[in-house]
């Protein structure tokens, strides 16, 4: 019986380690705000999103969390009530993966509460690949075809954007204990990029000529598409007319349910209990 317990209580840190480790899983919706999309936050044109991770409770109000979310952004100008950005008639659509580091705060010990309020902010590595189809329905991701002469050497000031990238996540929820293994939630979380191309649109057409020679019909195709429409201008733009908003940065973003699974529920007789003082072994029982 003495070498039991001393086992016992050797294996009690990891224990207490298992109980402080949970699955966790994400789902609901995606969007962006950009040059199609102004409001910060919003519905409309909205994609499924759902993501999977992990968390560890450093403290009773202090959380690590990291994962993969898995989301799609889009835009239309067809849907603007705007009615010269309808006859832009640009669009855009790209899938977003995203892994992510965080720390969040819990305002009340879901020990002792049945639901806290919560904060979360990092740091995230995500990758887009904007895309979009042509009058026949045929496929193209647009930044192969420098749409605003990126990467052309007429304009030396338009560099390439790179479709991997960092961004800032942060937003709030709120969370409620359903039993001592199962916690379910909804949550809204922002990501700051450092990009203006989430939409592969930013700044000013530039000369057809030179985009045409540089990456051949099917750039200029998509970078103006008002002649498409039927009272649409099959004008091409001069060199340097306005064709995005190039002063702020693109968000993207993710709401919906969240629900994390311990990986060990709570002792309850011998072992490791949580109170507010971080995890306390017990006085074992009927130990002779």
């Amino acid at each position: 019986m003495q070498k039991f317990f001393l086992f016992f209580i050797a294996l009690a840190p990891l224990a207490a380690m298992a109980q402080d480790w949970q699955i966790t899983g994400f789902g609901g919706i995606s969007n962006y705000q950009g040059d199609f999309q102004e409001k910060r936050i919003t519905t409309n044109q909205s994609h499924g999103s759902f993501g999977l991770g992990v968390q560890y409770n450093l403290t009773p109000h202090v959380v690590i969390r990291s994962g993969l979310v898995y989301g799609k952004i889009s835009g239309d100008d067809k849907l603007s009530k705007d009615s010269m950005l309808v006859m832009r008639n640009l669009n855009f659509t790209s899938q977003i993966l995203e892994f992510n580091l965080m720390a969040e705060y819990d305002f009340l010990d879901l020990e002792n509460k049945k639901f806290t309020p919560y904060v979360f902010a990092g740091i995230a590595v995500f990758g887009f690949d904007p895309y979009t189809y042509d009058t026949l329905g045929n496929k193209y991701y647009l930044q192969p075809l420098s749409t605003e002469g990126e990467g052309l050497a007429a304009y030396p000031d338009n560099k390439p954007y790179h479709r991997v990238q960092v961004s800032i996540p942060f937003g709030a929820g709120i969370k409620l204990k359903v039993n001592e293994q199962v916690t379910i939630g909804y949550e809204v979380g922002l990501r700051k990029t450092f990009t203006d191309y989430l939409d592969d649109l930013s700044n000013r057409y530039v000369d057809r000529a030179t985009l045409l020679a540089a990456r051949g019909p099917k750039a200029v195709e998509l970078a103006y598409r008002s002649g498409e429409l039927k009272d649409g201008n099959p004008q091409y733009p001069a060199d340097g007319t306005i064709r995005g908003g190039p002063t702020a940065k693109d968000y993207y973003y993710f709401q919906g349910l969240t629900v994390s699974y311990r990986l060990k529920g709570r002792s309850s007789g011998n072992g490791f209990r949580k109170n507010g003082m971080g995890n306390q072994m017990d006085c074992p029982k009927n130990v002779y």
